[in-house]
């Protein structure tokens, strides 16, 4: 495609995902099955507004799974990984493995060599990670123990494309076709197994090394630009390196992205690669489905339809009895047993590359791959109609638990407080909560406060927390308070509107440099402002009475009396900020407040009142000063 071309497909194609789309999810078919009728609609076998170039998009959208690989890594931690080990092992060991002997069993009742009878059955081992996450996200099931299981399976199936691309060679049973220009493709194109072997776990080690000595060092560097098009650029550039590295020693983008996330996941700057990534991620994704269904090929299905029929059934059905088995093995409920089968019965994205690879490298023949790539594909759009079957039909009869999901630890490391800017203020709010066992999940724009932060312990992560997707990633769905200590007046108020609009439910506390950003916040929406002198300021003047020998107990009530009479004057001149009387209303209530607080001395001087001594303040005051915390 060129010039006009792309233009005219490009068109064709993000009209057929805003058309379908919306129309899938009114009618409750969800967004996966919109995007695949949207690719069957426009395909080359029905309207054929697309035709070849159907296989280019394929390799460009499948760009969409490595993106996603690479965040669903970002939110694994080492440890989280490390507690998931026996249902990855164990769950999506045993899946692997009996689906394949199964599979394999089939071929070789069907006359198949053993050799292409183990790939096809490796292959179609595998299930979609990209319909499957992208189903647990919509629909809310990730928390389940369905949704943890399924996703420790896919975990472990993306892992195990490294030793099938491995094996693959050594299957081979017919001549190796020579690439097209006679180059090679890949770095490790005929070398020998031992020496592949090194440049293979040399690049993994690269990306291991890289991202905790490299990466982190430059992501701090272009922080430091405060250009988000930069940080952006910066991610594609990482996701597109290392997806270009993989292909170049052989292996899957897609698991090589998957790692370089997993060692970045304690990094400062995972939300804020989340966030950057998240649009393209969605985009990639949708193109990959409409993709998958603009490939199926109409021409296979017409001459050979019960045999497409047949593999897809045949294929669905024996994964969902595998699966069904594990369920009861490892002690699902009824309806979770039932939903992690249905989740998982399709063939997976990766058959599309397996397949391919398998052909070119001599294991299968073109009239073998070619039925089984369209029932992989017919299957992963028959997902979610089976999905839908079971959340309406099934479901019902059956009863959901999901309040008894597995108790694992939620993996973005949500907390009921988020703390928008650390500096010397949000440190003294952060330092009291963490005291007091409340765990917060801290945002700074500041790139170089976040690396000071760290070297003192603190977990603190970069980001510009006025926006939805950053908030959103941070936990705030899920999150009670938000502290909004940053030291800029406009970004507080940016801040307040997108919480105000996306999280209702949240109580918010801000930080206001003054009296008039105190009316804005407040105007705003804000449940409670906090003038950053105001306290240590009424400190100095309670500290002054004593020191003029007013009584302690004088001094503090009289504190407390100026401080509920001046916040009630703040909101009430807050609602009157536009009058066009505002600064003669304040004036004249300004002057009643302190006529009211004279009043309170006058009548507390006259019931003579007794309170602390000042000496005893005093000492007080003077034993616990070394206890004060350090200056930030």
């Amino acid at each position: 495609m060129h010039g006009q071309d792309f233009f005219l497909q490009a068109f064709i194609y993000l009209a057929a995902a805003v058309v379908a789309v919306p129309v899938a999810k009114r009618l409750g078919l969800g967004s996966v099955l919109g995007y695949l009728i949207a690719g069957i609609v426009i395909g080359p076998f029905t309207l054929g507004l697309v035709g070849d170039e159907g296989q280019d998009v394929m390799h460009f959208a499948e760009f969409g799974v490595v993106m996603m690989l690479f965040l669903v890594g970002l939110e694994l931690q080492p440890s989280v990984l490390w507690r998931l080990r026996v249902p990855i092992v164990g769950l999506g060991g045993s899946q692997v493995g009996i689906t394949t002997a199964l599979c394999m069993g089939a071929g070789l009742a069907f006359g198949l060599p053993w050799q292409e009878a183990l790939a096809i059955g490796l292959v179609l081992a595998l299930s979609s990670t990209a319909i499957v996450l992208q189903t647990l996200a919509e629909k809310g099931w990730m928390k389940t123990e369905a949704g943890q299981s399924s996703f420790a399976v896919l975990l472990f199936q993306d892992v195990a494309v490294i030793p099938i691309l491995a094996l693959m060679p050594l299957l081979a049973t017919y001549p190796i076709a020579a690439a097209a220009d006679g180059h090679h493709t890949t770095w490790v194109d005929g070398l020998s197994g031992f020496a592949t072997t090194l440049i293979v776990l040399g690049a993994i080690a690269a990306i291991v090394v890289g991202g905790h000595y490299v990466l982190r060092p430059a992501f701090r560097l272009i922080a430091r630009t405060r250009m988000r098009e930069l940080f952006v650029g910066a991610a594609l550039l990482l996701v597109i390196g290392i997806a270009l590295l993989m292909s170049k020693v052989g292996l899957s983008p897609a698991l090589g992205a998957f790692v370089a996330g997993v060692v970045l996941a304690n990094s400062e700057y995972r939300h804020e690669l989340e966030s950057d990534l998240e649009p393209f991620k969605g985009l990639l994704l949708g193109l990959f489905f409409i993709a998958v269904g603009a490939t199926i090929d109409f021409a296979i299905i017409a001459r050979s339809p019960l045999l497409i029929a047949g593999l897809a059934a045949a294929l669905m059905i024996g994964k969902l009895v595998v699966l069904l088995v594990l369920a009861r093995v490892f002690k699902f409920g009824v309806d979770q047993g039932l939903l992690f089968a249905f989740l998982l019965a399709q063939g997976g994205e990766f058959a599309f590359v397996l397949f391919s690879f398998a052909t070119q490298n001599g294991v299968l023949q073109t009239s073998t791959t070619g039925p089984l790539i369209v029932a992989v594909a017919v299957s992963m759009a028959l997902t979610p109609l089976g999905l839908i079957v079971f959340d309406r039909l099934i479901r019902p009869r059956v009863g959901t638990r999901e309040g008894e999901a597995a108790d694992y630890d939620d993996i973005h490391g949500a907390h009921p407080v988020i703390i928008a800017g650390y500096g010397r203020f949000g440190q003294i709010a952060g330092r009291l909560l963490d005291a007091e066992g409340i765990g917060t999940t801290v945002l700074e724009y500041d790139p170089d406060q976040v690396e000071l932060l760290r070297r003192f312990g603190r977990q603190v992560f970069y980001g510009d927390a006025s926006r939805y997707d950053l908030l959103k990633s941070a936990g705030a769905d899920s999150a009670r308070v938000l502290i909004l200590a940053v030291d800029q007046p406009e970004k507080t108020l940016e801040l307040v509107h997108t919480a105000r609009k996306h999280f209702p439910h949240l109580q918010i506390l801000a930080r206001s440099s003054g009296r008039v950003d105190a009316y804005d916040l407040l105007n705003a929406g804000v449940d409670h402002v906090y003038r950053e002198t105001f306290d240590s300021a009424l400190r100095l003047g309670t500290d002054a009475l004593q020191v003029l020998g007013v009584r302690a107990h004088r001094a503090h009530r009289a504190a407390q009396n100026f401080r509920r009479h001046d916040e009630a004057l703040m909101r009430e001149v807050a609602q009157r900020e536009q009058d066009d009387g505002f600064f003669a209303f304040v004036r004249k209530r300004s002057a009643e407040v302190e006529a009211t607080l004279r009043n309170d001395i006058e009548r507390a001087g006259q019931t003579g009142e007794e309170g602390w001594s000042v000496s005893g303040l005093i000492a007080e005051h003077v034993d616990g000063s070394e206890e004060l915390p350090r200056p930030e």
